[in-house]
């Protein structure tokens, strides 16, 4: 430009999708996994291993990861970090449970993971009402990659209908699942005691 004048545009992205925002690109992508997952259950109960529920599946799981590159393109929201979470885990463990009602997997290590992520999901939301913030370690993305490998392995024929493949995938997840949930209970009470320590010496 002239005199080296830089025009900016009257409103980045950043600045349309504020904190507060809730009608946003990923959180569109996100309602629409939550409103596709009944009928991804409904096809698994059906019919647990075919290709079509490998590829429905497939494609919601990956969804995950597009609201998720938009969140950070475009800001991060409150509603967004309610929302995302909920999907994931109506996904996750409704598949879960999908394939345990289909005989394709076992109660106990399902019922683990279930309440694993539910008791962790209400000690974040604690934290949260303390102005807390515990960020989650690389295994706790890793153990999610590994349920979703263990649905995927169960749908498909070709493991699906031999159980032992996706059912040893799925204890990995058990444990990955159990440790990283120690980890954050481990994170989240360093983190308490931070700002326990911060409010005393104010």
């Amino acid at each position: 430009m002239a005199g080296g004048e830089h025009l900016e545009p009257a409103g980045t992205v950043e600045d349309r999708y504020g904190p507060g925002a809730l009608l946003t690109p990923a959180n569109a992508i996100t309602i629409l996994r939550l409103v596709l997952s009944p009928a991804l259950l409904v096809m698994i109960v059906r019919e647990p291993s075919s290709w079509a529920a490998a590829g429905f599946w497939t494609l919601l799981a990956l969804t995950d990861g597009i609201d998720g590159h938009l969140a950070r393109r475009h800001g991060t929201t409150r509603s967004g970090a309610f929302l995302d979470p909920l999907a994931d885990k109506v996904l996750v463990l409704g598949a879960l449970f999908a394939l345990v009602a289909a005989g394709r997997f076992w109660i106990v290590p399902v019922a683990l993971i279930a309440v694993r992520e539910v008791a962790i999901s209400l000690y974040r939301t604690q934290l949260g009402r303390s102005g807390l913030a515990v960020p989650a370690r690389p295994l706790a993305k890793v153990k999610t990659v590994v349920q979703e490998v263990a649905v995927v392995l169960a749908l498909i024929p070709p493991t699906g209908d031999q159980h032992l493949v996706a059912t040893v995938v799925l204890w990995v997840a058990v444990a990955l699942t159990v440790v990283s949930g120690g980890q954050y209970l481990l994170d989240g009470r360093a983190a308490a005691t931070r700002l326990g320590h911060r409010t005393a010496s104010v």
